[in-house]
């Protein structure tokens, strides 16, 4: 997910904007309703969904936005939509770029059970906010944690891992016992996990010099670390935003570009993939931008080069394990102004949608146009998303964005779309999960193998 400091996402980038500016914003679209009737699925629209959904357990969880403006955490049942239970949340330190927090879930291992655990308001004065840990399919509350600020819970592993303090220079992240909510280890200073498994953990640490850091879980032991400059150079500045996503058994990690407000000068951005074991670099893409929508970092990226003049060159597909381009469009081929990115179900084309107007498609392979008629695309719906009207929380969070389908020959969006393309919505366990654009959860088992998509 990308996740910048200051940064409007991951209410994402929009395409348009990439073609013209180095960040800006973009949110929700209307997803379809039902997928292939050969497979399980549901829809829920009793919920309003504005953060990223994960799963496990056999629960869907996120955070959902009520009509007032406030915040709850709801648990639906994966199988049937069903909703198990909500409770009231909030948001305490997490920066409006970074996107309303997702709960995290964890599966207790040899137990059949999962814990949700997410932030709620404040039970005491004197602290702004308390974790809480509930049985994610009865909602029965197990431990409470006080914080004074937080960027949210995350899974990591079979267990959680919290930062806490983040206003703060006292910022640690602490590893908890899912089932207590015991400390297991800490670490000082901030950081965000960016990829774990049961046994080891790889963080983001945010800090001037950033570092992909790998840690045993069980432990806490550094066992390796890399200073993203080894990667991608020196001018390393995370306010522009950050992705990770895992390529077998490499992680793949985006830097965004930021410009300095006060010397003008742009920050170092791009690609680069590291090995989990140990951390080595395999390879680089230097200043190259993420284009939107796209599939994630470690699954099916799509580039586009910028040189130092802020000039864009065409656009690239990657090869996530090698880094190499497996198909192009050159910057001449390129139209003008006011076109939004679209890609097929297969991403094996490029489109340039015009809303209500003929746009243009071409053949990532060979870099050739191909005719319009009957192309269709997949992009996102609102162009001019408006920020969530949250009552007592700081302006300028998004939901996460949806995608809708298009025809490419009239700008026209297609009624009746079949499920979202895996590229875009993931997959974990043959289990497919999106939003609309009112916020309702769709989903549908059609046995895709499990990947990341677009949000991670």
């Amino acid at each position: 997910m990308l996740r910048p400091l200051t940064k409007p996402a991951p209410a994402l980038a929009s395409a348009l904007a990439l073609a013209t500016a180095l960040t800006t914003t973009l949110t929700g679209c209307s997803g379809s309703d039902a997928a292939t009737a050969a497979f399980p699925a549901w829809q829920n629209s009793e919920v309003d969904v504005v953060s990223r959904m994960v799963t496990g357990g056999g629960v869907v969880t996120a955070t959902s936005m009520k009509p007032g403006g406030t915040l709850e955490t709801v648990a639906l049942d994966l199988a049937t939509g069903r909703r198990l239970w909500a409770h009231p949340a909030t948001m305490a330190g997490r920066l409006p770029g970074m996107g309303v927090s997702a709960p995290a879930l964890t599966e207790l291992p040899g137990k059949g059970r999962a814990v949700v655990v997410a932030l709620d308001p404040a039970k005491k004065d004197h602290w702004n906010a308390t974790v809480v840990a509930r049985d994610a399919r009865t909602g029965r509350q197990l431990w409470t944690r006080p914080v004074h600020s937080t960027f949210g819970p995350q899974g990591c592993g079979p267990y959680v891992c919290l930062s806490e303090h983040t206003a703060l220079s006292s910022a640690r992240v602490v590893v908890l016992d899912p089932a207590t909510g015991k400390p297991v280890w800490k670490l000082p200073g901030l950081a965000e996990v960016e990829w774990s498994d049961g046994e080891r953990v790889l963080m983001l640490r945010l800090a001037a010099a950033p570092t992909i850091e790998s840690y045993e879980l069980k432990t806490g032991k550094l066992q390796w670390q890399q200073p993203i400059e080894q990667a991608l150079g020196p001018g390393i500045d995370l306010s522009g935003g950050w992705a990770f996503g895992a390529a077998g058994s490499d992680l793949v990690g985006y830097l965004a570009p930021y410009t300095d407000p006060r010397t003008k000068k742009l920050s170092t951005f791009g690609l680069f993939s590291v090995k989990i074991a140990d951390g080595t670099v395999n390879w680089m893409r230097p200043s190259v931008v993420r284009v939107y929508p796209s599939g994630n970092p470690g699954f099916a990226p799509v580039v586009r080069p910028v040189d130092q003049q802020g000039v864009y060159g065409g656009f690239a597909r990657l090869d996530s394990g090698t880094g190499r381009v497996i198909g192009q469009i050159p910057a001449a081929s390129v139209p003008g102004s006011g076109w939004w990115l679209a890609f097929p179900d297969r991403m094996d084309k490029l489109g340039f949608l015009r809303h209500g107007g003929k746009g243009s498609a071409f053949d990532l392979a060979t870099g050739q146009a191909v005719p319009v008629e009957e192309q269709r695309g997949w992009s996102f719906c609102v162009t001019d998303p408006k920020p969530l009207p949250l009552k007592g929380q700081a302006p300028g969070f998004y939901s996460v964005a949806a995608v809708c389908e298009y025809d490419l020959a009239t700008g026209a969006r297609v009624t009746g779309s079949p499920t979202p393309p895996s590229w875009f919505t993931g997959s974990r366990d043959g289990w497919r999960l999106w939003r609309d654009e009112k916020g309702a959860v769709h989903a549908v088992n059609d046995s895709t193998a499990t990947a990341p998509g677009m949000y991670g």
